[in-house]
């Protein structure tokens, strides 16, 4: 079986490369190019986030362990995949006072969708493709299976809810069942050259308005009853749940409650005001059987460290998700994404459409 290997420059990738190779397999090593070198602007980032100038740095170093594994090895230009799916997502819904989460989207429609696509348009003949992502991938009763990853630490399956089972079907998941720890004593081991290179934090570290382009749009911050606490200078620059930055003096410290476009305002509370326990998630992707408009008992999150916490979920009619937390959730972000599970099993999951 031929399997093309995505490979980040990262140690995560680069040993998911070697034990595929070692049990056999025939590899082509490729890095998906995203950096858009016409973007001079976008120079505050650095080499903890996944998306900066920088980035042509970690291609240079993929090249080197495709040598070092004796593997052929090609870059795939995914940059203006990138900007016209995630970038101009991104873009549009914080405009919109929404918070997105890029990763979701670059997993589900570049790495895993446009990255091997471009790779059989360029002419590259491959059975199944591979990442060095924590997570697992089983076959059961003729449905692929989105698992956990078994460290609880690493494991990145919030990040991979938006793939279907067809996409599943083709894919390679090989460090899966290996902690964290095990990966860098491998690559220790098998003088991989990146073996202590740090992880990626974030989608990028840098100032957030270098890749939104617009200007200021001064507005007001105001508590839940309207009254008037302070300025800014776009809803842009401020997220559900943050507290530092708003430059309020109050009693206790000051939340963000919620963003709102139309009047643009920054709501903000205090702390016992961020609990909520309902919502309603939209564009939803579904990876294993849901019977609609039947509520089920699942395990669920609202962001990627959170641990899992017992939900009740209604699939309705239009795909919309509606979710009630059995305890309260603090400071649940319009556009991020709620995942859902049973056991380790990813059920599916959506974007964070409404507060219920």
């Amino acid at each position: 079986m031929k399997i093309l290997v995505g490979l980040s420059g990262g140690v995560d990738s680069a040993v998911a490369a070697f034990l595929l190779k070692e049990q056999g397999y025939d590899l082509i090593g490729a890095t998906m190019s995203i950096w858009d070198r016409n973007k001079t602007a976008l120079k505050s980032s650095n080499n903890s986030s996944c998306y900066g100038y920088y980035k042509e740095e970690d291609i240079e170093t993929a090249r080197q362990i495709a040598k070092l594994l004796n593997i052929p090895f090609h870059v795939i230009d995914c940059s203006e995949k990138y900007e016209e799916i995630v970038l101009n997502n991104f873009k549009n819904e914080y405009i919109q006072g929404r918070t997105p989460n890029p990763c979701v989207w670059c997993n589900a429609y570049i790495k895993f969708g446009m990255f091997p696509h471009l790779a059989k348009e360029s002419g590259l003949q491959f059975d199944k493709f591979a990442t060095g992502h924590y997570a697992r991938i089983e076959e059961r009763n003729g449905i692929f299976r989105l698992k956990k990853g078994l460290d609880e630490k690493k494991d990145q399956s919030y990040f991979l809810y938006r793939l279907t089972p067809e996409q599943l079907k083709n894919i390679i998941m090989p460090l899966g069942i290996y902690t964290k720890e095990e990966i860098r004593k491998i690559a220790l081991k098998n003088n991989l050259l990146n073996a202590k290179k740090p992880d990626s934090q974030d989608f990028y570290s840098g100032d957030y308005n270098e890749i939104l382009e617009i200007k200021a749009k001064p507005g007001n911050i105001v508590d839940t009853k309207g009254n008037i606490l302070g300025t800014h200078n776009g809803i842009w620059n401020y997220t559900v749940g943050q507290r530092k930055g708003l430059k309020i003096a109050a009693r206790e410290p000051l939340y963000v409650l919620e963003l709102n476009k139309d009047r643009n305002e920054v709501i903000v509370g205090f702390k016992d005001e961020t609990f909520k326990n309902k919502l309603a998630a939209v564009n939803t992707n579904i990876i294993l059987p849901v019977e609609k408009n039947k509520e089920l008992k699942v395990k669920a999150k609202i962001r990627s460290t959170q641990p899992l916490q017992d939900a009740r979920i209604i699939l309705k009619d239009d795909g919309t998700i509606n979710v009630t937390f059995e305890e309260f959730q603090k400071s649940i972000a319009i556009g991020q994404s709620a995942v859902f599970y049973n056991n380790d099993e990813v059920i599916g999951g959506g974007i964070i459409d409404k507060i219920l």
